[in-house]
């Protein structure tokens, strides 16, 4: 790890950084040279010149024993077999750099060589997956992994295990990408399946290892879904759902949306069924994914 990227990973492990901080003084100082050389000791002047005095104070030692901690954490990355790709670095995924706020960095574990396999399938859906959820996955997947279709999902409850198990199963390929660091698996019912991943998949965050998850974690995550995929495939969602925000990014962002239809009676296929009003091409076989697909690399 060159010192830039090393100044810039450290610099994500700060509490509370947001992308538009990261933004704002790559803009000022493009090599971070003068956050090195400020040091911890003058960190939080550094950021909120206006909040603080000029002179040491109380949290110049805690922020330079955090500063110590955060080399170290790094340090260990490769001993945990964690690597970092920075949007910056030749292996970061160009898909990921077209979407709006692309992370700054990827912290990841598995297969790197994944990432550059093509084409992506982003496929999310309920957490409270229904028995026809389940069986259009074990109907679908099995062409789409046939034709080396990757699937990428968000390691949740339901639909989104459901994808990571039934890719693996059928002898393709999956991407989890995490809410939280990879240290803070959630939730727990599927750490056996990311410690699998870990393995023989590939398992991304954008928040160093140490994160815990916090709630407006889940949905910032599903831009990085939509974002690594060329379509976005949905399997039952409720009116307002997370599933709904990752197909919102992959309209934005240009990529195809597919959609499952199902009941009316069913309150997990109302916002799939809408999506479906709005635009988004219906499913009812592995081929209508895979002829988009198709077309997106012809």
């Amino acid at each position: 790890m060159d010192d830039f990227k090393e100044r810039l990973v450290a610099l994500l492990h700060y509490p509370d950084i947001s992308w538009n901080t990261v933004f704002q003084l790559l803009k000022n100082d493009p090599t971070l040279q003068t956050f090195e050389k400020a040091g911890s000791q003058t960190f939080q002047e550094y950021f909120f010149p206006q909040a603080f005095p000029a002179e040491p104070s109380a949290h110049s030692s805690a922020l330079n024993l955090h500063s110590e901690t955060i080399h170290e954490q790094i340090r260990q990355y490769k001993t945990n077999d964690i690597s970092v790709i920075t949007v910056f670095d030749k292996e970061y995924p160009p898909n990921l750099k077209e979407i709006f706020q692309p992370p700054w960095a990827l912290f990841a574990k598995g297969d790197l060589s994944l990432l550059k396999k093509e084409p992506k399938l982003a496929v999310v859906g309920s957490r409270q997956a229904t028995q026809y959820g389940k069986n259009a996955i074990r109907l679908l997947f099995p062409e789409l992994i046939e034709n080396d279709v990757l699937i990428v999902s968000g390691l949740a409850k339901g639909i989104d295990a459901l994808a990571h198990e039934y890719a693996i199963k059928n002898g393709g390929n999956t991407i989890a990408v995490i809410a939280g660091g990879l240290y803070h698996i959630y939730p727990k019912d599927n750490m056996d399946l990311a410690l699998e991943m870990m393995k023989t998949q590939l398992v991304l965050s954008e928040y160093p290892p140490d994160t815990k998850p916090l709630r407006w974690h889940f949905p910032a995550r599903n831009r990085i879904i939509s974002g690594l995929s060329n379509g976005t495939f949905i399997i039952e969602a409720k009116r307002k759902s997370g599933s709904l925000i990752t197909a919102n990014y992959a309209v934005n962002e240009g990529r195809d949306v597919f959609s499952l239809p199902g009941s009316i009676f069913n309150p997990y296929s109302i916002g799939a069924n809408e999506l479906i009003q709005h635009g988004a091409k219906l499913v009812t076989k592995a081929e209508d994914i895979l002829e988009e697909l198709r077309l997106n690399f012809r």
